[in-house]
């Protein structure tokens, strides 16, 4: 991280850009994320001093509109300062003004726990399992494992031709979810027969009339095909439809099966 006086010294793109790349170091140390050798390091001066600093400075910018700077004073001033809050802020501000917006990747996301958490100390439902069939973002990947992890699923399964859970987008989606739960990677004739086996996808019985089973397998298609015309044969136990009133009735695969869960997990508390 540079020295804040030394700030002063640099031509105000460059400024902005040295600026948003600190505000980034800061979060990610504050959130105990911080890439190695990047870590808080200036011994002489507190964290939060720095911080509070380095938003000086940003005040300082003539093109900072004056709705953004009240933001970062009153987040400055506030009684009980937010130091990641101010960083988060001012990061976004000054990528805003640059004309650099963050994708998926930059965003400063920590898992609620560092610690690995075994499976046998989970709290799930017995015999649910999702099997994630083609799912080729390796962001959508990482979110239906947090999904189920969240919603108590037992396991999760993936076909050959999904994206690597390993990835390191899929991973740092998945917020700890990935390594938690594990997975098996197999193909669909390979999945376990003693279980009841259904569908989320469009032509089937509407969410709210569905019969969900006690314990089963759900199966979620890809992104740009949706379960192939084997995993609808698999499907024995029936296929479940999310009703939709929009245009383009369309959503993401992860926050279809966050719906879909919900829907199972409420099923099975009241059974």
């Amino acid at each position: 991280m540079i020295n804040p006086n030394k700030l002063f010294q640099l031509e105000a793109g460059q400024k902005r850009r040295k600026l948003a790349l600190t505000f980034g170091e800061l979060e990610r140390d504050i959130a105990g994320i911080a890439e190695p050798g990047l870590e808080y390091n200036f011994k002489k001066i507190p964290r939060e001093e720095y911080t509070r600093s380095v938003a000086e400075i940003l005040l300082t910018d003539p093109k900072l509109s004056g709705e953004d700077a009240e933001k970062i004073r009153s987040l400055l001033n506030a009684e009980n300062f937010d130091e990641r809050r101010l960083c988060n802020t001012a990061r976004n501000i000054l990528l805003t003004m640059i004309g650099t917006f963050p994708a998926e990747w930059d965003l400063v996301i920590a898992p609620h726990s560092q610690e690995k958490i075994s499976v046998e100390k989970r709290n799930f439902f017995k015999g649910v399992s999702v099997y994630a069939e083609d799912i080729r973002s390796p962001f959508n990947l990482g979110s239906i494992f947090r999904t189920a992890e969240a919603m108590g699923a037992e396991s999760v399964y993936i076909s050959p031709q999904c994206t690597s859970p390993e990835q390191t987008k899929a991973v740092r989606s998945g917020m700890g979810c990935i390594e938690t739960l594990g997975y098996t990677r197999c193909s669909l004739d390979e999945l376990p027969d003693d279980k009841p086996i259904f569908v989320l996808e469009t032509g089937g019985t509407p969410l709210d009339e569905f019969e969900f089973p006690k314990e089963g397998i759900v199966i979620i298609g890809s992104e740009e095909l949706g379960v192939s015309p084997e995993a609808l044969k698999k499907a024995t136990y029936g296929r479940v439809t999310i009703p939709m009133t929009g245009l383009k009735a369309s959503l993401n695969v992860g926050v279809a099966f966050g719906i879909l869960m919900q829907a199972w997990v409420n099923s099975l508390k009241k059974n």
